[in-house]
């Protein structure tokens, strides 16, 4: 016996993608402004990145958190594990977005440091989560957590040396 594949749901895939970017447009409000001005005076540890750097990783990431979020949401909805992996995925987004707002709207690398170690818990949770119900939606989230990991290196130099 053939073990039938869920037909994709391409409604709901390119919601959970938009979903996804539309953390990042979130974050963007706060952090384009602040790049040319606050970041750029800002004292930086030699493994910091160009600024460019940031946009296609995080639009790759997104990218793929929005695959990983659909994957776990065709397990059925309606299951409590299913359920309870999404709320976590949805606490990491949420603190994905607010990192920016704390960290480049208020310009606080203090309060972004300690969003970002939230960020990471939330993310490895997730991660987690997702592998019960769907390896391949849990590796998807990797990317994003070593990158989360770089991130809060990088904020924490940025916190220590100004």
């Amino acid at each position: 016996m053939a073990i039938k594949k869920p037909k994709t749901n391409w409604t709901m895939l390119i919601a959970f993608i938009i979903l996804c970017n539309l953390a990042g447009l979130i974050g963007s409000i706060f952090t384009f402004p602040a790049i040319t001005g606050w970041y750029a005076t800002l004292s930086k540890p030699v493994f910091s990145p160009p600024n460019w750097v940031f946009g296609p990783v995080w639009t790759t990431l997104y990218f793929l958190m929005g695959i990983s979020g659909y994957l776990i949401w065709q397990k059925g909805f309606k299951k409590r594990p299913v359920r309870a992996a999404l709320a976590l995925f949805g606490a990491q987004l949420f603190l994905n977005a607010l990192w920016s707002i704390l960290f480049f709207g208020l310009q606080s690398p203090l309060y972004g440091l300690v969003c970002i170690l939230f960020l990471w818990a939330f993310i490895a949770l997730t991660i987690r989560s997702f592998y019960a119900i769907n390896r391949t939606a849990a590796y998807l989230l990797v990317p994003y957590i070593a990158w989360v990991s770089f991130a809060a290196v990088l904020n924490f130099a940025i916190w220590a040396i100004n």
